[in-house]
């Protein structure tokens, strides 16, 4: 038996959902799962961990800086233990080569190449928001390709969970195939 860490930064929680999402179906499959919201971690990763899946979302063309900084503060134990990172956007929904950008902007900043990439559409909580935000993310979302929704008294999830729990189960084989 495994125990994976998955530290996650999100704004709005769809991020913290898809981390749960993947700590079920690890759980599922024999192993201790934790996800946990990166700004409640110490700055390193705990020795009790086997393999890691980091997360974060993007917000103003950036991965959430929090994770940027535990990333770049761990970097050695996350190339020594099974590791893999998911990035959450709009873009991922429906622009993919905007989403491997995000993606390829933070293997550069961080120097981190993990053993699984993947990226997830997030959502559009357009009745969480206030006013302004809702305004301004309806403006980001007519931009955007991908047919995203632009009637505010709804909200939108953009997340493909069938795909979130192939890429948990993908990356669970791959440490359980290491450790054998």
């Amino acid at each position: 038996m495994a125990r994976v860490l998955i530290p996650y930064g999100t704004t709005e929680g769809q991020t913290a959902k898809i981390a749960e999402v993947i700590a079920e179906v690890i759980r599922d499959r024999g192993h201790e799962a934790d996800s946990v919201d990166i700004k409640s971690l110490s700055d390193t990763v705990p020795d009790r961990y086997d393999a890691v899946v980091i997360g974060a979302s993007i917000h103003m063309g950036k991965h959430d800086k929090h994770v940027v900084e535990f990333v770049q503060k761990n970097r050695d134990t996350l190339e020594r233990l099974p590791s893999a990172f998911f990035s959450v956007s709009l873009a991922a929904y429906g622009d993919t080569h905007e989403a491997e950008g995000y993606v390829d902007h933070f293997e550069d900043e961080t120097g981190w190449r993990p053993d699984k990439v993947a990226m997830f559409g997030g959502a559009l909580l357009y009745t969480q928001y206030g006013f302004i935000k809702r305004h301004l993310m309806k403006g980001i979302a007519k931009d955007k390709p991908g047919n995203l929704g632009l009637d505010t008294s709804h909200d939108y999830v953009y997340t493909e969970w069938d795909a979130v729990k192939r890429f948990a189960e993908h990356f669970a084989k791959q440490f359980e195939s290491a450790s054998a």
